[in-house]
């Protein structure tokens, strides 16, 4: 989990992002998560696709949920300029700090997971 700071807010997400000109998801998901955590990631699985609008706003987002497994730390490096810190959660602290969650995605995200759901990454063109 990263903790970030959004409309002067501290929020918990999935370290997430935006696509890069000419980037595959692969390539941001892996990209992301080392800017965010500071942990080298390696997709292994899809875990699901999510559309979420924004009940004030109104804006949509999609989300690309993925697992996988962290291949090494660099704890030299700088976390992107929103992000307060990336620590780990289980199940039931994740549950007590909903309310703290930057969209209703990321506990979808993490049910999904835990209910076992995955997709094979060659679902995915580029």
């Amino acid at each position: 989990m990263v903790e970030e700071q959004i409309n002067d807010k501290m929020t918990l997400n999935q370290p997430a992002g935006h696509l890069e000109s000419g980037e595959s998801l692969i390539e941001a998901v892996i990209r992301e998560t080392q800017e965010e955590t500071a942990w080298l990631f390696k997709p292994t699985a899809l875990v699901g696709i999510y559309r979420w609008q924004h009940p004030v706003n109104n804006d949509t987002y999609i989300r690309y949920c993925f697992t996988g497994d962290v291949i090494q730390f660099d704890a030299e490096q700088e976390l992107d300029p929103d992000i307060h810190q990336a620590f780990w959660l289980n199940q039931k602290q994740l549950q007590r700090r909903q309310l703290e969650m930057r969209s209703p995605l990321v506990m979808d995200c993490f049910n999904d997971y835990l209910a076992g759901q995955r997709y094979p990454l060659t679902l995915l063109h580029n």
